[in-house]
């Protein structure tokens, strides 16, 4: 069976879809912790779910989300599980998860996640766009192109310049306050960052501390995807505010009491503010990709190294 057949294959128990239903608009979005339950609550009806095989093994399910009042279909995809926080940020398949995307026909991506604050500016419950990245992971897979000689791509802007303004509108137009800039470091996991390591991040120009944008963004960037991540702010990094240790608590008290409803409301918020964001994409007749993402690989197609089907750049044929 050739790889490309392999991609979306059915779970006979639960009558999953073999391939995206009709009307797909090819936005989805990439859910952190907690966002399994949030999204299938709170944006519209099921369409169905993809459980997928790639030739780097299982992609997290794909759930697809018919919104009321609005044409098209969604696409949802968590990757931490299903029920709980059961795959922390190094083990999440990123390759597989963006293969499985693409293969659906996703062109844009809408990630968000839960990083410390290092610059105190941020506050736990703000919301932030960040513009930067630093990748300071060192066990992940973080390219498709292995062996291939590929993927010699610039990433700057490492995320989308067309997809950024979109997330800002719809923003503005829900009255969230958000933080348009910041520099999101990404460590390995799954333990939390040292006192010292926080202080060598902000040294390095680290403004936000989480475990997932990387490799995700670099991925979808390989597959000429477009990527942004909207982020709200989970709690303080560790040794920017001094908290005492509470035993059995998340993150053992690093986040103060008072500001845990601030941050939740932040989290339950996310749904709308991508919900809002796809109308904004859909109302104006789908947004023209003239951005760097969409053309990533443009250099080695010209030159014929690589051809038009995307399959044949990973596995040859």
């Amino acid at each position: 069976m050739s790889e490309k057949k392999k991609a979306g294959v059915p779970c006979p128990s639960c009558g999953n879809l073999k391939k995206a239903p009709a009307g797909y608009s090819g936005f989805a979005a990439l859910g952190g912790s907690g966002a399994y339950a949030i999204v299938l609550e709170r944006i519209g009806k099921p369409a169905g779910i993809l459980k997928s095989n790639t030739p780097f093994g299982k992609a997290s399910p794909i759930h697809f989300i018919r919104p009321e009042g609005m044409e098209g279909v969604l696409a949802f995809m968590s990757r931490h599980g299903e029920s709980g926080y059961r795959i922390t940020a190094p083990d999440v398949n990123y390759r597989a998860n963006i293969w499985a995307l693409k293969e659906i026909g996703t062109t844009r991506i809408f990630s968000w996640s839960g990083p410390g604050a290092i610059n105190k500016v941020f506050k736990p419950g703000d919301y932030v766009l960040p513009d930067d990245l630093i990748d300071l992971t060192t066990k992940r897979e973080s390219t498709f192109y292995q062996g291939r000689g590929l993927g010699f791509i610039r990433q700057n802007p490492v995320f989308c310049p067309r997809l950024r303004p979109v997330i800002e509108e719809a923003l503005k137009r829900l009255k969230k306050k958000y933080h348009d800039q910041a520099v999101y470091a990404v460590t390995e996991g799954p333990r939390l960052e040292t006192k010292a390591e926080v202080r060598m991040i902000e040294k390095m120009g680290g403004e936000l501390v989480g475990m997932t944008l990387a490799p995700e963004a670099f991925l979808a960037r390989e597959l000429e995807i477009c990527y942004h991540p909207c982020c709200y702010v989970a709690n303080w990094a560790e040794g920017v505010r001094e908290s005492p240790y509470h035993a059995g608590e998340l993150f053992e008290g690093m986040l103060e009491k008072k500001l845990k409803n601030r941050v939740e409301n932040s989290v339950q918020g996310l749904a709308k503010i991508f919900l809002e964001t796809a109308r904004l994409i859909v109302s104006a007749g789908d947004l023209p990709r003239d951005c760097p993402c969409s053309s990533s690989m443009l250099r080695y197609r010209h030159s014929g190294v690589i051809g038009d089907d995307w399959h044949t750049w990973i596995v040859p044929e």
